[in-house]
């Protein structure tokens, strides 16, 4: 596996089921980087995400018996809904472990491809380890959703989708979970161009194979804690590390919170969702040093749930002072709070939300604590409106916002 035959055979065989996600040019990032930012939109896949290619091919290379014995995996939701869609298509039984933590949505489309879900564990090594006791059991063929080389082969072939139509790429930036799509995208580039820079990007509180190339080798680590779920794993894949290590340039990782400004900035600019793991190499572009490159990011899933979405839109909106919260204190007297409202009104403040303290104060007639949650234009409206109740003598702080 991993050859340039091997690639160019995936190539063909996953266009049975894949969309032609081209690539879309970003004038927003392109802009905000100095680069010439594209976009690859696995996002937009029949399945949500890039994990149909390595579950199909790999499917394709099972024989009759290995499939009539049923296929089980385990995943946070996009490999799931890969394999539960490559099984349906030959007529297999298809058993998903997923994590008791993954989106609902991820877990019903799971379902709807017709495949047994069972849900098992906080995170995807937990979910994995139970597949693989399943497997022994009942007899299963086991397809894992990064440590295999024919998986990470089905991954590589966005890589050959994006020479054809931006053959002088520069730079390549692919998210890294257990290891499998960077695998396959690094191993595959540097095969056709050497001098492509392909960067891996994993969250801050999840970056297993940083650690690993660090340490000379695969290594576990001791927690995980992020909000991209699908790139939430402890420990990347040992047949894999070796190509990782040998074809990837770099690794950056990127903290929560600049993945959740990055979904602003898709849907504001993009119209596009685009979920937390798939967002890391956008949110990997301002640590990039570098200008007047080509560059391709590659969004690699968009199975979002409703209520994750809320939170990261809500979240966004006050990491950008679109939201925020300000305490004045005021005398308890009739006719105080149209007073305030007025001062927020001359500067087109929008209140979304009063909570009114009595007894923030042993003399309610001296003061009350009054907790204004209002909308704004950005940074420098919040502070126009600060400014404003600070000359009215409102004495105005910035609290923490919950809405």
């Amino acid at each position: 596996m991993l050859t340039l035959d091997k690639f160019e055979e995936a190539s063909e065989v996953v266009k049975r089921v894949t969309k032609d996600t081209k690539l879309q040019y970003s004038k927003f990032l392109s802009d905000a980087t100095g680069n010439k930012v594209y976009l690859k939109p696995e996002n937009m896949q029949l399945t949500g995400a890039y994990k149909l290619r390595g579950a199909y091919y790999k499917m394709s290379t099972l024989s009759e018996e290995e499939r009539s014995k049923g296929i089980i995996t385990a995943s946070a939701g996009n490999h799931a809904q890969g394999v539960a869609y490559a099984a349906q298509q030959y007529n297999a039984k298809a058993v998903i472990v997923m994590p008791t933590t993954t989106p609902l949505i991820k877990v019903n489309r799971t379902k709807s491809y017709g495949a047994q879900v069972v849900l098992h564990g906080d995170v995807y090594d937990e979910a994995c380890a139970k597949a693989l006791e399943l497997a022994e059991e009942e007899g299963y063929t086991f397809i894992h959703p990064f440590d295999d080389l024919t998986v990470a082969t089905g991954q590589g072939t966005i890589a050959m989708e994006i020479f054809k139509e931006l053959p002088l790429v520069d730079y390549i930036l692919v998210p890294i979970g257990g290891g499998g799509l960077a695998c396959g995208v690094a191993t595959l580039a540097k095969l056709m161009n050497s001098k492509i820079k392909v960067i891996g990007v994993e969250p801050e509180g999840a970056a297993c194979m940083k650690a690993s190339i660090e340490a000379g080798k695969v290594v576990t680590l001791p927690s995980v804690n992020t909000i991209a779920d699908g790139t939430a794993v402890k420990t990347p894949g040992e047949k894999i590390f070796p190509f990782v290590k040998d074809n990837l340039d770099d690794i950056i990782t990127v903290p929560d919170e600049d993945l959740v400004v990055s979904f602003l900035d898709m849907v504001e600019n993009h119209k596009m969702i685009v979920e937390n793991s798939g967002l890391l190499t956008v949110a990997a572009l301002k640590q990039l040093d570098v200008k007047n490159k080509k560059i391709v990011s590659i969004l690699s899933g968009g199975n979002m749930d409703v209520i994750t979405m809320s939170s990261v839109v809500q979240q966004g909106l006050i990491m950008r002072d679109r939201i925020f919260t300000v305490s004045v204190l005021l005398p308890d007297k009739p006719g105080m709070l149209s007073k305030v409202a007025e001062v927020i009104a001359k500067k087109n403040g929008n209140v979304i939300k009063l909570e009114h303290n009595q007894f923030v104060s042993t003399n309610r007639s001296a003061a009350v604590e009054l907790r204004i949650t209002l909308e704004a234009f950005g940074t420098e409206h919040k502070q126009e409106i600060m400014d404003a109740l600070e000359k009215e003598g409102y004495r105005p702080k910035i609290v923490r916002t919950n809405i």
